[in-house]
């Protein structure tokens, strides 16, 4: 029992970086309705943004991680006016924008290795040690050992969860979002931007993604230019688990899948991680194709 209640915290916190990963894919299939493969470089650029802030410019935690983000979601935007929108007015099938996303993906990284070497001599580097802070928060009656840095995560996860779904549901821009979602030219002729919503969408996923880089650098702690790697899959099964193009499935699907990690690795070991994983995501599209909370094109907004 004690042990069980050790890898739900475990499961929690890295389900909270695995559901703003996965957040950050919905919301670009939601709205525009292709995959956006390059999200995972997207997502080390936030962890590689936020070292270079705290180790070579000297910059306090509570500033670099929000400009991490930030650029993360800049570098989003850009993956938006050089993948996307020129093949979207040349009216390109979305497997060209798939592949176009992959291709960005592949410089992206190679930028992140040419950077590397003359930053930190090589293609790995580490945040400071005692950055955050490392003593772990021991609750003896329930035999819990809980790092401080996962229940940050936690609490940085669920505001930037609440925050998009305020923004998406209360607002008028989330409106537009939802519009654009629903349909592109009839969100044109009421006067929507549909151009400026794509920008945002890009920009929101960039800032999610960035937020679950920074978040996954410290934890682990080592950064490289291929950390994206690491969540890629995982970022796809959650939101295919949760349902394509819904947030609230991505959020839901990034926590299934990091419990359903945690505890293969509990019971197994982590060389079946993956396999389990797979497995019942195989066995649940069988029975539910669309995935937990998918949605037909036509609710989709």
């Amino acid at each position: 029992m004690d042990s069980f209640l050790q890898q739900v915290v475990n499961a929690v916190s890295l389900g909270a970086i695995y559901s703003l990963f996965a957040l950050g894919y919905a919301l670009v299939f939601s709205i525009l309705g292709v995959l956006n493969l390059a999200h995972s470089a997207v997502f080390m650029t936030g962890a590689f943004f936020g070292l270079l802030l705290v180790d070579k410019l000297d910059q306090p935690l509570w500033i670099a991680a929000p400009l991490a983000m930030i650029a993360a979601g800049a570098v989003s935007v850009l993956l938006e006016f050089v993948a996307f929108r020129p093949l979207r007015r040349r009216g390109a099938a979305r497997m060209s924008q798939l592949i176009s996303s992959i291709g960005a993906a592949l410089l992206i990284v190679n930028l992140a290795q040419l950077a590397f070497k003359p930053l930190w001599g090589g293609t790995e580097a580490y945040f400071p040690q005692g950055l955050v802070p490392d003593q772990p928060i021991v609750i003896e009656a329930l035999s819990l050992r809980i790092v401080p840095i996962r229940m940050i995560i936690l609490v940085i996860a669920l505001a930037l969860v609440v925050a998009l779904q305020y923004l998406v549901m209360r607002t008028r821009i989330g409106q537009q979002m939802r519009a654009v979602a629903f349909n592109q030219r009839t969100a044109a002729l009421l006067g929507v931007n549909v151009g400026r919503v794509y920008v945002l969408t890009f920009f929101l996923a960039g800032l999610l993604g960035g937020a679950a880089g920074m978040l996954y650098g410290l934890v682990f702690l080592n950064v490289t230019p291929f950390i994206g790697d690491d969540v890629a899959l995982v970022g796809l099964t959650a939101i295919v688990l949760g349902g394509l193009g819904s947030i609230n499935g991505a959020l839901v699907g990034g926590f299934l899948v990091a419990a359903i990690q945690t505890f293969s690795i509990a019971i197994g070991g982590s060389s079946y991680k993956n396999a389990v994983v797979f497995g019942l995501l195989f066995v649940l599209l069988l029975a539910r194709p669309q995935g937990l909370f998918g949605q037909s094109e036509s609710t989709r907004a």
